[in-house]
């Protein structure tokens, strides 16, 4: 069976998408429509912008989006997914993907969440930390440990767990984390503290937008980061989604039950590598693959 996954923030880099604005009709009218509904010309920054103008989250999110999607519809009948998944912001490109959500649905509410998100940056100082070398559990007993609120946020791989939080509790739980034989824990360069309960004003803002947002029938299942199962009712998706921005990432969770599903085939659809290596290292035996441009006559 085929999975298609979708990435997330971070994997954005200079002159993304370019390729499948020179060689594609359809990709060319697709970038054109994301400017007009952005209001701004997003196709400049991703095109020509320099890698600090692609960092600000409400540059960051929509281009990832925008280059996953935008080669999944000029892909055309290549594109044949039996399930999807998106790691964090990736859900919403799996869910255009899939039908659940139309291309100016997904790119409206991913730009309203972006927005929604770096308001609660700015209403709290935090941040989150990479660890390395240290199972799950430990992790999460020292995040329940820690004055303040820290707490794990993405499920990555075995051996890979995000925490996030407060910065002060951040610092002290990758001190403890190191002191109980952790490889590394190292604070990220990130402006906030995502999927955490500091994300809960950006998640009541966001769940006016989803709630307002029509959902369609899903030509397959999406496996969501909140439960890691795959869903196909409009309305769990919906209750899902909204409850992303303050839950964790359970990827490692995902692709375990998609293998257990059948997945056989991990194709990634948008900018970069990441997820392919996460998968990888959940299952050595995975195959992966990336999706790629078949130029348009």
């Amino acid at each position: 069976m085929k999975a298609y996954i979708f990435p997330g923030q971070g994997a954005q880099f200079s002159g993304m998408g370019l390729d499948l604005y020179e060689n594609s009709s359809l990709g060319q009218d697709l970038f054109e429509q994301a400017n007009t509904i952005l209001g701004f010309s997003i196709t400049d920054v991703m095109f020509e912008g320099e890698p600090e103008d692609l960092k600000q989250t409400k540059v960051t999110q929509p281009a990832i989006f925008l280059h996953s999607v935008i080669l999944a519809k000029i892909l055309g009948d290549q594109f044949k997914p039996d399930m999807v998944a998106g790691h964090s912001l990736g859900e919403f490109s799996a869910l255009v993907a899939n039908g659940t959500l139309s291309f100016n649905d997904g790119l409206s509410l991913v730009y309203q969440r972006a927005l929604a998100m770096q308001k609660a940056c700015e209403l709290q100082p935090s941040t989150m930390a990479a660890v390395l070398g240290l199972d799950d559990d430990i992790v999460e007993k020292v995040c329940a440990m820690t004055d303040g609120i820290v707490v794990a946020a993405n499920y990555n791989c075995p051996g890979q767990l995000v925490i996030s939080g407060e910065i002060d509790a951040i610092n002290a739980a990758c001190e403890a984390l190191i002191e109980e034989g952790a490889r590394r824990a190292l604070v990220l360069p990130v402006g906030g503290a995502f999927h955490s309960p500091l994300m809960e004003p950006a998640r009541e803002e966001l769940a006016t937008a989803i709630e307002n947002t029509t959902f369609n029938k899903p030509s397959c299942p999406i496996y969501q980061n909140v439960t890691a199962k795959a869903v196909i009712d409009e309305n769990e998706i919906k209750r899902n989604l909204i409850s992303q921005l303050t839950a964790p990432v359970k990827w490692t969770q995902t692709i375990q039950q998609m293998i257990a599903d059948g997945a056989t085939l991990f194709t990634e659809v948008g900018p970069g590598k990441v997820l392919q290596g996460l998968v990888k290292k959940i299952d050595r035996e995975a195959q992966t693959a990336s999706a790629t441009l078949e130029t348009e006559a």
